[in-house]
């Protein structure tokens, strides 16, 4: 899953300055993406477009996963 987000997140800002790793706890996991604010708005979008279609493909290629993943964009300080 981390793959998948860095692939997407990767292709939104190639040339951003961001992280990317994942906490888990038991059957959930958290990918958190940090990244500089000049690129959070890319990754965000426009009302948040973006962002919430990284955590529906997200949610839909793990449906079958006994992991519950989330998605969370934090931006670095």
């Amino acid at each position: 899953m981390l793959e998948l987000v860095e692939y997407l997140i990767g292709k939104l800002v190639p040339e951003g300055d961001y992280s990317i790793e994942m906490r888990e706890n038991g059957d959930e996991a958290e990918i958190v993406v940090i990244a500089a604010k000049k690129d959070i708005g890319k990754i965000i979008g426009k009302q948040g477009k973006i962002a919430k279609a990284i955590r529906t493909l997200v949610k839909a290629a793990s449906a079958k996963s006994s992991v519950r993943y989330s998605v969370v964009i934090e931006e670095r300080e």
